[in-house]
């Protein structure tokens, strides 16, 4: 009888136990042994018990606990400690005693994975080509994940801009074929992290789990499967992180350790949107404020970077990411926002692990110097970013666009985009930033371009070989179109993505001439840039436009690319000898999309609204 009883008190006990730990988060979820980041702050969430009354100790080789902190909410508590040279993988059990009984979490202390590192942090270069993709949009490869029980937006309803879709990670492992047809080397996904929100949730930017892809897309070990067969088919993976802001149903809003874990105002407070408090010498104080503590919008609380368990909580994860997933480099939403302070801070512990890694921002600005100001730059201000790179609004706001869609003039047309160009000595280093022509906030570039193929074709010749990293928006290839007013028209489904798409981009079923030309191009040029060293990692020269006929070139030791940009409404005469200090010593110009052979000598005129991209030789 006693030992039934024994055993029953036990059974009990261990589900006590179990219950607890189910109830019980640690934030981040696991770390690794050998991180330069050795100083972890574990933060500890429990659903069922009072921390605040609890005693933490860890008793494992090589970790000290250092510290514990106390909120006022009594669900949380977080420990700091130190990961010693000498610990070992394995099981750190932290133990939670409220003076009667002690409590055991078992948190996972990892080994790093070996070989030569080249699976972690590459870095994305000029040398790479992007793409885009709104996972919820692009392809749904396992239609049992498109509602997932329990979650709030149970919609699904391709008919609509703003329900979601379906699309899934699994759907991007299908078509990795795909990419490397068109030459990209890199995909950027907006935000795979938990979206738990009631609507709006196919952008994936008001995240509420840090730790949790979210279900609808599949799970950690599909992410990892992703990255995995990216590098095993010499591919990387951007991740997009948000230091800004949350979703309001994220557990750090809904349930906060302390008030101000989020920025708080007596009443609904947005943000300004005007980056220009940020270095604007005359900027009162409470415009700054409002700029950088203001709501995104009312579904996306701002972050109080100022606080330094928030600050934590934020970095770690990044770090955590990285390391989990072997990402290869970040951009950065809404950078522009974020506390200059607690960017920089943000983006050096991230360097600091990964020195080799790629940081970009989204600063959607509106000036050349205004984008600078975000990147390594030039200027001698109190304020220094350590940002690699942007994401180049201006040379698609002032540069392409102008170029493409207005007539030319001493201020206007394809002067823009030399001028625009003509100002990276701003930046420490143009070629980190990142070129464009669409994305998920911007029209779409066909539609800008007044539904002109031609136009369209320019568009990729000069994305592809003007200096930068180079980035696709999906679908933009085969003439998706749409404006952003408002902004789901902008974020349609790939075709083909879906069973019973009547057109097909992967097999080219149902796209019409015009679209299997753009396509094409891009496959040409995007495969011909993987082996061109000059428009890989060349210098860039220019010329100044005349009666709308620019030309740049790409060159170095081993190759030289001349593009040609006839931007009037005739044809220009192209003359070899005004570009002498590139074409001196070449006699062939070949086509590189085309394939004609032309004389590198004389001159040789080019239709209106026609780029060349032409690779010289003797």
């Amino acid at each position: 009888m006693k030992k039934k009883l024994l055993t029953l008190l036990l059974s009990i006990a261990l589900s006590c136990l179990k219950l607890y730990a189910q109830q019980t988060s640690i934030y981040p979820t696991n770390w690794w042994v050998g991180m330069k980041m050795n100083h972890v702050q574990l933060l500890i969430r429990s659903e069922n018990i009072a921390l605040s009354h609890q005693k933490v100790t860890i008793n494992y080789p090589g970790i000290t606990l250092l510290k514990t902190h106390r909120f006022e909410n009594p669900k949380y508590t977080a420990v700091d400690i130190l990961i010693g040279a000498a610990s070992k993988p394995g099981d750190v059990n932290i133990m939670f005693n409220d003076g009667v009984k002690t409590s055991v979490i078992k948190w996972p202390l990892l080994a790093k994975p070996t070989g030569n590192g080249t699976r972690y942090a590459q870095g994305v270069t000029s040398a790479d080509f992007i793409d885009l993709l709104l996972t919820d949009r692009f392809s749904n490869g396992d239609t049992t994940n498109d509602r997932v029980k329990g979650m709030k937006d149970q919609s699904l309803n391709r008919d609509s801009m703003y329900l979601r879709h379906g699309g899934d990670l699994q759907g991007i492992l299908n078509h990795i074929n795909y990419f490397k047809s068109l030459g990209v080397t890199t995909l950027w996904l907006t935000p795979v992290m938990e979206n738990d929100m009631p609507n709006r949730t196919e952008h994936g930017y008001a995240i509420t789990d840090h730790y949790k892809i979210d279900p609808r897309y599949g799970s950690a070990a599909l992410y990892t499967k992703l990255s995995n067969t990216l590098h095993q088919n010499g591919m990387k993976l951007i991740m997009d992180v948000v230091y800004n802001h949350t979703g309001l149903y994220h557990f750090l809003e809904q349930d906060p350790p302390a008030a101000d874990w989020m920025h708080r105002w007596p009443k609904f407070t947005q943000t300004i949107y005007r980056e220009q408090t940020q270095f604007d010498p005359y900027a009162a104080p409470s415009d700054k404020k409002k700029m950088t503590d203001g709501w995104f919008t009312a579904e996306m609380p701002d972050v109080n970077q100022s606080n330094p368990f928030m600050a934590n909580y934020i970095i770690q994860n990044i770090i955590w990411y990285v390391q989990k997933f072997g990402i290869d480099g970040i951009r950065i939403d809404t950078y522009t926002y974020n506390s200059m302070a607690f960017a920089n801070r943000c983006n050096q512990a991230i360097m600091d692990e990964f020195p080799k890694i790629t940081l970009f921002g989204e600063t959607r600005v509106f000036g050349v110097a205004n984008q600078a100001y975000f990147n390594q730059n030039i200027f001698n201000l109190p304020f220094k970013s350590n940002l690699q790179g942007s994401v180049d609004f201006q040379c698609l706001y002032f540069g392409i666009i102008p170029a493409l869609t207005q007539p030319f003039g001493w201020t206007d047309g394809v002067n823009k985009l030399y001028y625009t160009l003509s100002s990276d000595f701003l930046n420490k280093d143009a070629t980190r930033n990142v070129l464009l022509l669409d994305n998920h906030d911007e029209p779409r570039f066909f539609s800008v371009v007044g539904e002109d193929a031609e136009k369209q074709k320019m568009g990729y010749e000069w994305l592809l070989t003007c200096r930068g990293i180079p980035q696709l928006y999906y679908g933009s290839e085969v003439l998706l179109k749409g404006f952003t007013n408002p902004d789901g028209l902008v974020r349609a489904d790939f075709p083909g993505g879906w069973a019973g798409d009547k057109k097909n981009a992967f097999t080219a079923q149902g796209l019409t001439g015009n679209e299997l030309a753009v396509q094409s191009l891009v496959k040409k040029l995007g495969n011909f840039r993987k082996g061109s060293t000059a428009l890989k990692t060349g210098k860039m020269m220019h010329y100044i436009p005349v009666d709308g006929l620019y030309v740049y070139f790409r060159y170095d030791a081993r190759q030289t690319i001349m593009c040609v940009m006839n931007t009037a409404k005739t044809e220009s005469t192209v003359d070899f000898s005004k570009y002498a200090e590139r074409t001196t010593g070449f006699t062939k110009a070949k086509n590189v999309i085309s394939g004609e052979m032309l004389e590198a000598s004389g001159k040789i005129a080019i239709p209106a609204m026609r780029m060349w991209v032409l690779e010289l030789s003797n």
